[in-house]
């Protein structure tokens, strides 16, 4: 026994002496996982394997027992599962790639290389891929490497928890000695023993009247309280115990891949992808590796962050036109506008009493209006129309007569008051001299006042017959049936004869006496009636912005009513090529136009006119020989057909 611990503490001594040489030399040499790009001949390999459908499989090895590989791929051919891992490429050092974004997204492919030298049995490696977006910075799902021996110690942890659990008793009845407790029932309590071949319940109180015990006490007292205890202890301790065996739990939450390594049998590597959501003013992502390494839950190293890959995103936002977009806008010299008023007169008077009814707040609001137009910097005023309209009692004749006097006594009155304002301005100016000869009282505009008659109102009493919540439907139409007499008379004396007429002389007619305001303007010192101005369409050029900035659906939404080459690049940018090909083959074919047709038939699998418009866009402009690389749709051309071969 003795000679057994001492070679068993050897052994331990030797492991822990290799790990700690395989640690210096990983350290001292500075061995490291990398990040590369594939080379371009395995690039469509690579895109189909990244795509193929993925699951979690379990690999059954003689010598290892149950391994678990959660990233496997299905071979199309044989139908098997292949770990992914097992992939070899190429590698070349290159640390920067240009990607093209596409309907909004970036894909970004990338190896996670594991040299053979830092891989060991008894370790765990830990990736962490860190992208750098603008401002921004989002780690990746992580990438495990675990050994074989590894994970034997983690599941091993596992089933030693799972018999610490088995040893927890989770019917605490065990522990009663029932059957002495039967018997002790029976013999001292036989009024209550006789209740168990019967259902009915015996309260604590009624248990405690027979023997001066409660059924707790009873219970307690047959009960093994040592092994109660113990297993209740063993319930509290099953924390404690999960975190004394499970060191490493298992977890694939947040991680992309987590492979058992079986055999150390060269260079591991991973192809990474990932789909990232471009946003406006992106122009390039990093991409920065991370690492650490464990043995069980003790980190042994942590890797230096490798240099940043870096992918350069081309977007099709570069074909924006920037040109500034004009809009050709006609001002007319004279402007007019209009407000209502309702003004209350005595029945039959046409005299301005500011006292009577609502007339002061409606007689100061125009005055307002007036006063605001005075001072306006832009229009100047000629004239202000003011038009009265009566209600249909009495003549017609006499009451136009009368529209036609209130308008004058309105009129009359808003003269008066603006002349009050001219005077005030006056005083105000004071006296002073004018060198050039101009009268100083031409700067106080003078205004045109102007009555009219609309003599009776009956358009407003229609419209406000059909709004009435009050009169019925039958009263309307026989209100209908009134204004097909033609003259005003006696139309209003059949109305008369209504048995709605009184709620309609109460409640509508006194709305009919308005007075309406007519202004008429021009703007100061403009001679012409009309002039043509442009000036810069602001809209457009926010859309332009949008483009530049590659938020292509705030372009889209100010870019659409223009159905230009801008709008279609916003549309062949999200994606939406039918509405994109209809503006561009009405457009005049430049090189830009004739490039995004050939993007737009190579979507369409339509390869004999993309290559003809890329062709006629490349013999125009020589730089998109270059920009065809850049550009997926383009790339598959260049690469299926040669179109590259003149430039080798």
């Amino acid at each position: 026994m003795k000679k057994s611990t001492i070679l068993l503490a050897i052994l331990l001594l030797a492991l822990s002496c290799e790990t700690q040489r395989k640690i210096s030399v990983i350290r001292s040499e500075e061995i490291s996982a990398r990040l590369a790009l594939s080379e371009a001949e395995l690039q469509e390999e690579r895109r189909v394997i990244a795509s193929a459908p993925q699951e979690k499989i379990i690999v059954h090895d003689d010598t290892y027992g149950d391994l678990i590989l959660m990233n496997a791929v299905k071979d199309e051919e044989t139908g098997e599962m292949i770990a992914t891992e097992q992939l070899r490429g190429v590698i070349v050092t290159a640390y920067f790639r240009n990607v093209a974004e596409r309907r909004g997204k970036i894909d970004i492919r990338f190896d996670i290389i594991v040299p053979q030298n830092m891989q060991d049995s008894k370790w765990q490696l830990r990736f962490f891929p860190d992208m750098f977006i603008l401002e921004d910075s989002l780690r990746l799902e992580s990438v495990y490497i675990t050994g074989a021996d590894y994970r034997k110690a983690q599941l091993r942890g596992y089933e030693q928890y799972e018999r610490f659990l088995r040893t927890i008793i989770a019917d605490t009845t065990v522990f009663i000695d029932l059957r002495n407790l039967e018997l002790f029932i029976k013999r001292n309590i036989p009024e209550v023993y006789k209740y168990k071949t019967d259902s009915t319940f015996v309260s604590d109180e009624e248990f405690r009247s027979y023997y001066g015990v409660t059924e707790q006490q009873a219970v307690e007292h047959y009960t093994n309280r040592f092994a109660l205890r113990l297993n209740s202890r063993r319930r509290a301790r099953r924390d404690k115990m999960y975190a004394r065996y499970v060191k490493v739990p298992i977890d694939a939450e947040g991680i992309r891949l987590d492979t058992v390594i079986q055999a150390l049998n060269g260079d591991f590597i991973y192809q990474y992808t990932e789909v990232v959501n471009t946003r406006p003013g992106l122009r390039k992502i990093d991409v920065v590796l991370s690492g650490d390494i464990y043995e069980s839950d003790t980190k042994l190293y942590s890797m230096t962050p490798t240099p940043p890959l870096t992918f350069y995103v081309s977007s099709l936002s570069s074909f924006t036109d920037n040109s500034e977009h004009f809009l050709t806008r006609v001002i007319e010299r004279r402007a007019a506008a209009n407000t209502s008023c309702y003004v209350d007169f005595a029945l039959g008077k046409f005299q301005v009493d500011p006292a009577l009814g609502n007339n002061a707040r409606e007689l100061g609001r125009i005055r307002g209006n007036i006063l605001e137009l005075m001072n306006n910097r832009t229009f100047e005023m000629d004239s202000i129309v003011i038009s009265a309209s009566a209600s249909p009692d009495g003549k017609e004749s006499a009451n136009r007569i009368l529209a036609q006097k209130r308008a004058a006594s309105v009129a009359e009155y808003m003269d008066g008051n603006i002349g009050h304002y001219r005077d005030s301005l006056r005083r105000e100016s004071g006296v002073s001299i004018n060198l050039s000869g101009a009268d100083p009282e031409d700067e106080i505009p003078q205004i045109r006042f102007l009555s009219r008659s609309n003599g009776e109102n009956w358009s407003m009493l229609s419209y406000l017959m059909d709004r009435d919540t009050v009169m019925s439907d039958a009263s309307k139409r026989q209100y209908m049936d009134c204004l097909e007499i033609r003259n005003a008379d006696e139309r209003e004396r059949r109305l008369q004869t209504q048995p709605f007429y009184s709620y309609m002389k109460e409640n509508l007619y006194p709305r009919l006496r308005t007075v309406r305001f007519d202004f008429y303007l021009h703007r100061k010192g403009m001679l012409r009636d009309t002039v043509h101005t442009t000036e810069l369409d602001t809209t457009y050029m926010k859309g332009v912005q949008a483009l530049r900035d590659r938020d292509y659906k705030t372009a889209l939404e100010y870019l659409r009513d223009y159905q230009d080459f801008n709008t279609a690049i916003a549309y062949v940018s999200l994606d939406y090529n039918a509405s994109a090909m209809a503006i561009l083959q009405d457009l005049e074919k430049t090189p830009k136009v004739n490039y995004m047709l050939a993007i737009l038939y190579a979507r369409k699998e339509d390869d004999a006119k993309a290559v003809q418009y890329y062709l006629d866009a490349c013999r125009e402009e020589p730089s998109y020989v270059h920009r065809g690389k850049l550009d997926p749709e383009i790339y598959v051309l260049i690469q299926r057909y040669g179109l590259d071969k003149d430039e080798q």
